[in-house]
C-alpha cells in the first residue's frame, strides 16, 4: 500500500513540476584582457538547443553536462551548455535569448547585459584549471606583457611626453599574430602617432629576466591641461602556439592555436600648469625653444607696388598649437590676410620645424611709414621661465603716388596711339554677316525645346517640394541643425572677442548652451547643471569631462561680473573647445 501511496505523489510532484530554462553569467562587467563564462542551464531534458549570436566576442564551446540522481524518492536532473567569451573590444553589448525544445514546447532565455571595460590587472580566467591544456595556455600567456614606456611622467602643459608601446616575449613563447582591441584615445592630449615601417626582434630585460621585444607603437603627446592625466592602455588579442600536451612519434610536442588578452595598462602623468608669475600679455600657449624673426622682402618701393612681411618661428616646441603675432601696418599701408605655412616634422623628441605668416602689403601713398615692433613670447620649460623676443622696427619708404605712376603710363600709351603703324587699328577687321533669308522660329527645335521643357521640369518641382516638406516637417532635426549653427557661430564669435571680456563670455556661454541644445535635445528651461550633468552622464560621457564642462559654464557666468585677463580668456576658450571635442567623441 506505501509503494502505490509513493507512486502517486511522484506522479503529482511530476505533473506540478516547472521547467527552468535561464542563462547564468560568471559576471556582467569585465575587462576587455578577460573572459566571460555563461552557462545555459534547464531542469529537464530537451533537444534543438539553439544558442545566441555572441556578437562582440570570441566564442569558445559548448561544453554539455549532465546530472541526473535519485534522493529519496526525488528526481533532479540537470543539463547546461558552457561558452566562454572572449570580447573583441570595450563597449556595452546584449547576449540574446537562448531556446530550447522540452516537451514538445519552446523556451527562451533572457536576455542580459555585459559591459566590456578596459582591460584590468591580474585579469582572471574562467577556464578549468585542472584541464593541462587550459594551464598550457595560462603558462604560455605569463610569457607576454605589453609595457608603455613614458618618458617623463611631470611634464608642463604643451611640453611633449613620448609614450614607446613594447611587447616582451618570454622564449618559451611563440606568437603568430596580433591585433588591437582597444585603442588608446588620448583625450586631453594632442597626439601624434610615427610611423614604424618594420618590426624589429631585439633582445632585452623585463623584470630582471631576458626576453625577446618589439616596439609596437610610438606615440608624441602634447597635454593640454595640467593636472593628473590617465593615458588610457592599448589592448591587443595575441594569437599564439600552445603545446597540447601530447607529443608525436618523435617526441615532439603537438601545438596548437590559442589567443590571449594583454594590456600595457592605464598610465598617470601628473601635468603642470605654467607658472602666472612672469608670463607676458602677448604670451599664446607657445612652449618649447623658439627663434623669432620678422623679415620684409624689401623697404624701398614705388606707389602701387607690394612688399611681403614674413614673420616667422623655428625651433624646437608645440609649432602647431599656438598663434604668430600679427603686424600692424599704419592706414597708409593697405595689409592683406596671411599666407600660413607649416613645415614641421614630428620626430620622437617632439615638434620641430618652422612656421611662418607670409603678409602681402601695398603701399598707397608717397612718404615713410613705420611698421612696429613686433614681440614673441614663449615658456623654455628647460630654463623653467618665460623668454620674449621683440623684432626691430622696419621703416617702409614710398617714393611716389600711384597716381603719378598711372599719369606717366597713359601718356606713353597715347603716345603709342598716334603711331602710323596703328593708326588704323580700331576698325574692325573681321565680318559678322547675317543671312537674309531665316528660318521660321514655329516648328524649329529651340521652339520645341522650350515647349516640352516645363513638362520635364513637373517631376523634378514634384520631388523637390516633396523633400522640402519632409524637411519642414522634422521639427526635432530642424531645430538640432539650427542649434549646431548657432553654436558653431557662437563659438567663432567668442574667438573674435579674445580680449574683450564681456562680449567674449556671452558669445562662449551661447555657444555651449546651443552645443548642449543640440546635443541632448533639450530647450532653455531644462538648462540647469544637475539635469545637464545627468543627461550627458546616461549618455555615456565621461565624469571628468562633464565635469570640465560645469566648470566652465561656472567661469563664463563668473567672469562677467568680475575682473578677467586675456590669459585666462584664452585659457577658457581652449577648455571650451577642448570639452566640446571630447563630448562628441564620447556621446
Amino acid at each position: 500500500m506505501k509503494k502505490y501511496i509513493l507512486l502517486l505523489l511522484l506522479c503529482i510532484q511530476g505533473l506540478y513540476a516547472q521547467v527552468e530554462f535561464k542563462a547564468v553569467p560568471s559576471k556582467t562587467t569585465l575587462g576587455v584582457n578577460e573572459r566571460l563564462r555563461v552557462e545555459f542551464t534547464m531542469n529537464e531534458d530537451g533537444d534543438n538547443f539553439v544558442p545566441p549570436s555572441f556578437d562582440g566576442f570570441r566564442v569558445s564551446g559548448p561544453s554539455q553536462m549532465i546530472s541526473n540522481s535519485w534522493i529519496n524518492g526525488k528526481r533532479t536532473f540537470s543539463k547546461s551548455y558552457t561558452y566562454v567569451l572572449t570580447p573583441t573590444s570595450r563597449g556595452s553589448f546584449t547576449i540574446g535569448q537562448a531556446s530550447i525544445e522540452i516537451d514538445g514546447k519552446n523556451y527562451k532565455t533572457i536576455p542580459f547585459k555585459v559591459t566590456v571595460t578596459d582591460a584590468v590587472q591580474n585579469a582572471d580566467t574562467p577556464s578549468n584549471p585542472n584541464n593541462p591544456y587550459n594551464q598550457q595556455i595560462q603558462n604560455a600567456g605569463e610569457g607576454l606583457h605589453l609595457v608603455a614606456e613614458v618618458n617623463n611622467s611631470s611634464p608642463y602643459v604643451n611640453q611633449p611626453v613620448t609614450v614607446v608601446y613594447k611587447l616582451y616575449v618570454s622564449h618559451n613563447t611563440s606568437v603568430r599574430n596580433w591585433r588591437e582591441v582597444a585603442t588608446p584615445q588620448f583625450n586631453d592630449f594632442w597626439s601624434q602617432n610615427i610611423d614604424i615601417k618594420d618590426l624589429v626582434v631585439e633582445e632585452g630585460q623585463y623584470n630582471g629576466q631576458s626576453y625577446r621585444y618589439v616596439v609596437l607603437r610610438k606615440t608624441v603627446l602634447y597635454p593640454q591641461k595640467s593636472g593628473r592625466l590617465e593615458i588610457e592602455p592599448l589592448s591587443l588579442d595575441i594569437m599564439m602556439d600552445v603545446p597540447t600536451g601530447r607529443r608525436d612519434f618523435f617526441g615532439q610536442p603537438f601545438m596548437t592555436q590559442a589567443n590571449r588578452v594583454v594590456s600595457s595598462g592605464k598610465k598617470y602623468i601628473n601635468v603642470k600648469a605654467l607658472p602666472e608669475n612672469g608670463k607676458p600679455a602677448d604670451f599664446t600657449g607657445a612652449v618649447g625653444s623658439f627663434d623669432f624673426k620678422v623679415k620684409p622682402s624689401k623697404t624701398t618701393l614705388h606707389g602701387g607696388e607690394s612688399l611681403q612681411l614674413e614673420v616667422s618661428v623655428t625651433g624646437r616646441g608645440n609649432l602647431k598649437l599656438f598663434t604668430l603675432p600679427k603686424p600692424v601696418v599704419p592706414a597708409a599701408l593697405e595689409m592683406y590676410d596671411p599666407e600660413h605655412k607649416e613645415n614641421v616634422s614630428v620626430p620622437l623628441t617632439g615638434m620641430q620645424g618652422k612656421i611662418s605668416d607670409t603678409y602681402t602689403i601695398v603701399a598707397q601713398n608717397k612718404g615713410k611709414y613705420p611698421i612696429k615692433a613686433l614681440s614673441f613670447s614663449w615658456f623654455d620649460p628647460a630654463a623653467g621661465k618665460y623668454k620674449t623676443i621683440t623684432s626691430d622696427e622696419i621703416m617702409v619708404n614710398v617714393l611716389d603716388n600711384p597716381a603719378a605712376t598711372g599719369t606717366s603710363s597713359g601718356q606713353e600709351t597715347a603716345k603709342r596711339a598716334v603711331d602710323p603703324v596703328e593708326q588704323f587699328r580700331f576698325v574692325d577687321l573681321d565680318t559678322s554677316l547675317q543671312p537674309i533669308g531665316k528660318d521660321d522660329f514655329f516648328g524649329s527645335g529651340l521652339f520645341y525645346l522650350l515647349l516640352f521643357t516645363p513638362f520635364l521640369l513637373i517631376p523634378i518641382i514634384v520631388l523637390a517640394k516633396k523633400k522640402k516638406e519632409a524637411i519642414d516637417s522634422d521639427v526635432t532635426g530642424n531645430r538640432i541643425r539650427q542649434n549646431n549653427r548657432l553654436a558653431k557661430k557662437y563659438l567663432s564669435e567668442a574667438k573674435k572677442h579674445l580680449g574683450n571680456k564681456e562680449p567674449f563670455y556671452v558669445a562662449l556661454e551661447k555657444a555651449l548652451h546651443n552645443f548642449l541644445k543640440a546635443k541632448l535635445s533639450i530647450e532653455t528651461s531644462e538648462m540647469s547643471k544637475p539635469n545637464i550633468s545627468e543627461l550627458l552622464l546616461t549618455r555615456n560621457a565621461k565624469p571628468e569631462t562633464v565635469k570640465d564642462l560645469i566648470k566652465i559654464m561656472d567661469s563664463c557666468e563668473f567672469a562677467r561680473y568680475a575682473p578677467s585677463s586675456g590669459a585666462a580668456m584664452q585659457q577658457d576658450y581652449q577648455n571650451a573647445v577642448t570639452v566640446i571635442t571630447a563630448l562628441e567623441k564620447q556621446i
